[in-house]
């Protein structure tokens, strides 16, 4: 089959869903699961939100936790590829909402997956440049006084605009840029293994890796034996996945801009999803293994570069650093091109103030430019929190990483639980789970669900309102974020958006539309 014939295929399947062809299809099937992959990005999520396993559960949460959840996480990525087969377009999660629930279903959706996207593309360059810095503080004394608030979010926003000037340039820059991301996270997670297990003077047993408990949550005391443990300290830890492993629904944004998309983007999310979970594993196991002194990381906050101080000496610390900064830029601007078309797919079809603005495609690069730019601003604005800080804490950033994660998997929720509820008169795609999707959407419905309750709980007891310790430094601000969020989007939708916003909005002759139905 050529290329030609595919493209045709692809555009005929764009008509048949109400949309013309205006973003450039240049992005090869490998490409499609390259930006997935470099979202995900083992070499962020494993190094930046390793402390939240080490402090709730311990290496048992990490060594265990990671694959089980992990197998979960699959299953709702099975789910969401049978539906990008289905429906390939760059809206993805809400129009599959929106066509299998209505208008109301899609709004909800996409408003919760756009939130999150801006959010989770502001949280990761923040934290590339907060490694950024770190990086540096390990070989220049300039540098080493200590961590500045005020330092750190002048170098984000240079991330920022670094990432918004790549998507800008051109779609088909940054299917490279995805390309060359999958092999500098295979590289650099390797090549980090290896100087984890090379380099370091010893290395803990196996049976320490997979057995040891450690809970330094403040919850029941430290205890590391009780039901407490079990289904409070534990689950905490298992955020670290569960955190790390989003932002696959990426591959469903850029399937207007993937070659044969109804095959290649259903492939790109799980197996973005499944690759990501071995390499997260094996390298997580590596820094559990190269551990030194399991106190002194407690004393560093749980924090994986409190492992790299006591096991590597500095020029191999400065190296594992330098890797993991640059697959966080990577994850950047990977994070960018998926929010940017997002932005532009929602705004297309109505829902986004000023949309005719952000809807519009450059005409030579093909590139949603001002949606770009929207997002850069976005998330300038709403990391500016982290300026200030209570106790060191940027807090009010904290909160909106938090609601970032909670909306991006309660929408994808929405469409997994439609899907199921229209049972056999669902029409799959080229991809299709069969008839595993009864117990499969299912699973992956309660998953997030359970997720979710955990992602608003006070992850300390001097987070939790009424105890007599209380501080705002500790409480977690997802529960009124979540909440607060929904609540506008209901006043929004009740009195004015259910009057205006009908779902997807065809952009190609109704006429055209109807012949594709017949």
């Amino acid at each position: 089959m050529t290329d030609s014939t595919r493209l045709s295929k692809d555009e005929e399947m764009l008509a048949k869903l109400g949309y013309k062809q205006e973003l450039n299809r240049s992005w090869s099937g490998f490409s499609n699961f390259a930006i997935s992959f470099s979202i995900i990005s083992i070499l962020a999520g494993c190094f930046t939100t390793f402390y939240q396993g080490w402090n709730n559960g311990g290496p048992v949460a990490i060594a265990w936790g990671w694959p089980v959840v992990s197998l979960f996480i699959l299953i709702i990525g099975f789910t969401m590829s049978e539906l990008v087969s289905a429906y390939p377009t760059s809206g993805g999660i809400y129009w599959w909402a929106a066509k299998m629930g209505g208008p109301a279903a899609g709004f909800f959706t996409g408003w919760l997956n756009l939130i999150g996207l801006l959010a989770v593309t502001a949280s990761v360059a923040y934290g590339a440049a907060t490694f950024f810095d770190l990086t540096l503080s390990t070989i220049s004394s300039g540098w080493a006084g200590g961590a500045s608030l005020g330092r750190t979010y002048v170098i984000f926003l240079v991330i920022l605009v670094l990432a918004a000037l790549a998507n800008i340039f051109g779609g088909h820059l940054m299917a490279i840029i995805n390309n060359i991301s999958v092999w500098w996270h295979v590289a650099g997670a390797a090549l980090v293994i290896l100087i984890l297990a090379f380099v370091p003077k010893t290395h803990q047993a196996i049976s320490w890796v997979f057995t040891t408990r450690i809970n330094n949550s403040g919850f029941d005391g430290g205890a590391i034996g009780d039901i407490k443990f079990w289904f409070l300290v534990l689950p905490l830890g298992l955020l670290l996945t569960q955190y790390t492993i989003t932002g696959f629904d990426a591959s469903a944004h850029l399937s207007e801009e993937t070659s044969a998309a109804s095959e290649a983007a259903a492939k790109g999310i799980w197996r973005s999803i499944a690759y990501s979970a071995i390499g997260g594993w094996v390298l997580l196991l590596a820094f559990l293994f190269a551990v030194q002194d399991p106190a002194g990381v407690s004393k560093g906050g749980g924090a994986v570069d409190a492992i790299f101080g006591q096991a590597l000496p500095q020029g191999w610390h400065f190296l594992v650093l330098l890797i993991s900064t640059a697959g966080q830029l990577f994850c950047t601007a990977a994070c960018m091109t998926s929010c940017s078309r997002m932005t532009f797919a929602f705004s297309r079809d109505g829902a986004i103030p000023g949309s005719r603005l952000w809807s519009k495609v450059h005409p030579t690069s093909r590139v949603p430019v001002n949606a770009v730019m929207l997002c850069a601003v976005i998330g300038a604005i709403i990391t500016a929190p982290a300026l200030y800080s209570i106790g060191g804490v940027p807090v009010a950033f904290l909160a909106i990483v938090s609601i970032a994660v909670i909306g991006l998997y309660l929408a994808f929720a929405v469409p997994i639980f439609l899907r199921w509820r229209m049972g056999s008169t669902f029409e799959p795609g080229s991809w299709t789970l069969g008839s595993k999707y009864k117990w499969m959407n299912l699973v992956a419905v309660v998953e997030i669900g359970i997720v979710s309750i955990y992602f608003i709980l006070p992850f300390t007891p001097t987070g939790t309102p009424g105890n007599k310790d209380f501080a705002w430094s500790s409480f977690n601000y997802a529960p009124i974020l979540t909440f607060g969020t929904l609540i506008v989007l209901a006043i929004w939708w009740r009195l004015s958006a259910r009057k205006w916003f009908t779902g997807p909005r065809h952009t190609i002759d109704e006429a055209v539309v109807r012949a594709f139905d017949e």
